[in-house]
């Protein structure tokens, strides 16, 4: 293992991207980009007919199985060509940056633990640290990305080692973001929710200056405003009587500004209309949904993507929560 830095990492993404396409390592499934505005959000919803040859599941990130056992695709030795690079945080944790072998977005990547830890687990200090210094990295260097995680078999994961996913987007995305961006906070370091949408979510808004802080102050930071808001999923689930058993279901998003967690109870919708099934991940409640065929574009639309986001994820009960933390410091 050959440890290099988050610039080296970003510097090299799409030229390996490019190569790795070329021999044949990865594949990408061109799309096309339909945009509906919905809940305030400019939803972008991503049209990709070739996904149609494939089987069902999350396309971002294949599954394999053999004989009914999921791989570990994500194991060393890795593909050389779908290979980055390797990161290695301050208390030693060590990470494979690896290309996504099925791209639906130019450069995107994956910051993969190289021991196995599961998919169901809760981002680590470190790797909160790491997240948040490769997308720094790509700021400093003129490229905009985000970061999200999918924990938990009702989140939309599809691969049982830790991963977290990194895609480039413009300054006005992901869409969820100008959301949070224009909320109006009355407490700037505390949680808060975007009332407007129709399922629970909670979301931090990070200190401005946090991108130019050592990492020490970053791990401090984030692992405070993690936990504050992983808390806060735990008490949405536990109201929700309907919760199915097991650990706790979220996803995660991580932007230069703000980290959002959103409860999950479901991976899939199914549209009544044509009984399509929709696998929605974090990238959904991102405002960035994939789609098939132009049927189910059309269905999803005359559905209403509010309605399928509320169903998959857990009704907020955000009122309740500041009531409980308004008594407490009393």
């Amino acid at each position: 293992m050959t440890v290099t830095s988050p610039f080296e990492i970003i510097s090299s993404v799409s030229k390996k991207f490019t190569d790795a396409q070329g021999s044949g390592d990865l594949f990408f499934f061109p799309s096309t980009i339909w945009k509906h505005e919905e809940l305030g959000v400019d939803f972008e919803i991503r049209l990709c007919p070739a996904l149609q040859k494939k089987p069902g599941g999350n396309p971002t990130c294949e599954a394999v199985e053999i004989e009914g056992t999921r791989l570990d695709v994500f194991a060393p030795p890795y593909n050389h060509n779908l290979h980055i690079g390797d990161l290695q945080d301050d208390d030693g944790t060590k990470y494979a940056v690896l290309l996504n072998k099925f791209a639906l977005l130019p450069d995107h990547f994956l910051l993969v633990t190289e021991d196995f830890h599961s998919q169901a687990s809760p981002l680590m200090p470190c790797d909160l640290v790491q997240t948040y210094l490769l997308l720094v990295a790509a700021h400093k260097l003129g490229k905009r990305y985000f970061a999200f995680y999918n924990c938990g078999e009702h989140s939309g994961a599809s691969q049982p080692r830790k991963h977290i996913q990194f895609i480039p987007v413009d300054y006005d995305s992901p869409p969820i973001e100008l959301l949070a961006r224009a909320a109006n906070l009355e407490i700037p370091d505390k949680p808060f929710s975007l009332g407007s949408l129709p399922y629970a979510n909670h979301v931090f808004r990070l200190p401005s200056q946090l991108s130019s802080s050592t990492p020490e102050k970053i791990e401090e930071t984030l692992s405070k405003v993690f936990l504050s808001l992983l808390d806060l999923v735990v008490s949405t689930i536990r109201h929700d009587p309907q919760y199915p058993p097991g650990k706790p279901s979220y996803n995660v998003l991580i932007t230069l500004e703000h980290v959002h967690l959103i409860p999950r109870k479901q991976e899939v919708y199914i549209i009544p209309e044509t009984g399509a099934k929709l696998s929605i991940n974090a990238l959904g409640f991102a405002g960035m949904l994939l789609v098939k065929s132009e049927e189910e574009l059309e269905a999803l639309k005359k559905e209403s993507i509010g309605k399928v986001l509320g169903s998959v994820g857990v009704g907020s009960v955000h009122d309740i929560q500041i009531a409980d933390t308004a008594a407490e410091a009393e």
